[in-house]
């Protein structure tokens, strides 16, 4: 057996036949990352023209010295020691021979799966040996963390799309339905995009994620060669919105005239009531009123309210990113957007929807609180992973390196 250069074709060959598969262990991606300062490699071990493990490998020059990751970690039977053995032996020799001093990854080697209500759905009744075994043949844990401090989220959120899409809708938070509902009334409309849109997602997202819109072009440009990668976004028909809040203010303006009305002939206190709350939602969509009116002036052709880039991986979909502008958040406009990508590709045949990272569901006072009760809102379950692991190549490269502090890029 032998570590060797595989081209793409045997790559996908081989990936075809696996049974865990990650965007982020595919040529596209490696195609993608060659653009933010990475080489990238896809390697395999063979014996006799058998493909039996295989992994991406990006490589990073950072001064003197160079770094190896594995994003989503190898693609390998982890419970098989044996073979995990000769393929660690044989990857340490071949990155070590190109003067690369260690390789990072983080596998999709599942801990526990959890339910919506934070319940362990599922165990991996594996994971402490493959834990043990990877332990003893030198990759050193580097923790379970409870955030984004990995290279790969050590937590994601799957929704399970293999059931009739009115089963998928019922089983959303009721909240999240309501809010569904509301944001298609309101005059939100889903779109289908193309590259030449993806400044929208840019936009909404340069504040928060350290990518460019360089990244973005270069995610579709290569995964739509297979036509793998899909952009929605969602925009607000000003027009119809201002229909819509014309309506629900006079209609109120009906309600309010029609208890003042009863006021005249009579002091009940439930009447008064009503009449106070009446007032109250006059007002509010007085104020709904006037910003329609303001937003179909200044943007009559719409307005881009929320985007996702999404990539299709064999049955699963994958969200990469996404982004909403937070003036309009309270249309619910990414609710509606989520939903639309749910029924679409639940209809298709797809299995599971990737929302992608989330973090430690049993932190108290975590600040990700928001992100995860969006994600799991739509009935997803929460899959928690080994984390990172770090395996040394080089003995002496490494420990050179420990007298040069430098700063880890890799998170790119």
């Amino acid at each position: 057996m032998e570590i060797k250069q595989l081209t793409n074709e045997e790559f996908i060959n081989f990936t075809k036949s696996f049974k865990i598969k990650s965007i982020y262990q595919t040529p596209e991606y490696g195609f993608v990352m060659n653009h933010q300062n990475f080489d990238s490699v896809l390697l395999g071990l063979v014996d006799n023209n058998n493909i039996l493990a295989a992994s991406l490998i990006l490589i990073e020059k950072n001064g003197k010295f160079k770094y190896a990751y594995a994003p989503r970690g190898f693609l390998i039977e982890y419970n098989d020691f044996s073979l995990l053995t000769i393929f660690t032996n044989e990857i340490k020799k071949y990155l070590s021979k190109l003067n690369i001093i260690s390789i990072k990854i983080s596998p999709y080697i599942i801990k526990n799966i959890y339910d919506k209500k934070y319940n362990v759905y599922q165990k991996n009744d594996y994971y402490d040996v493959i834990f043990e075994n990877l332990k003893n043949l030198g990759y050193h844990h580097l923790g379970y963390n409870n955030f984004f401090e990995s290279l790969k989220p050590r937590y994601e959120a799957i929704i399970d799309l293999e059931k009739p899409y009115y089963l998928l809708f019922k089983n959303i938070r009721k909240e999240f339905r309501t809010k569904i509902r509301s944001a298609e009334r309101s005059g939100i409309e889903v779109y289908k995009g193309n590259i030449n849109q993806l400044e929208y997602l840019y936009l909404q997202t340069q504040k928060k994620y350290p990518r460019n819109l360089e990244y973005f072009n270069d995610c579709y440009k290569y995964f739509s060669k297979n036509n793998n990668i899909e952009f929605y976004y969602s925009k607000l028909n000003t027009e119809k919105y201002l229909r819509i809040c014309t309506d629900k203010f006079h209609q109120q303006e009906k309600v309010c005239s029609d208890l003042n009305n009863k006021l005249m002939n009579t002091n009940d206190t439930n009447i008064i009531n009503l009449k106070i709350e009446a007032d109250k939602y006059l007002n509010k969509y007085k104020d709904e009123l006037i910003k329609a009116t303001k937003y179909l002036r200044e943007n009559p052709t719409g307005i881009i309210t929320s985007s996702v880039l999404i990539v299709k991986n064999y049955d699963e979909i994958y969200l990469l990113m996404d982004g909403f502008n937070p003036i309009y958040k309270n249309l619910n406009s990414k609710h509606l957007l989520i939903w639309k990508i749910c029924e679409k590709y639940c209809k298709d045949g797809f299995k599971k929807f990737n929302l992608g990272g989330i973090t430690n569901l049993n932190v108290e006072n975590n600040k990700y609180n928001g992100l995860n009760e969006f994600k799991l809102g739509f009935n997803a379950n929460s899959y928690e992973y080994i984390g990172d692991l770090e395996l040394i190549c080089n003995n002496t490269l490494y420990f050179m390196q420990k007298n040069f502090p430098i700063k880890n890029i890799l998170k790119k």
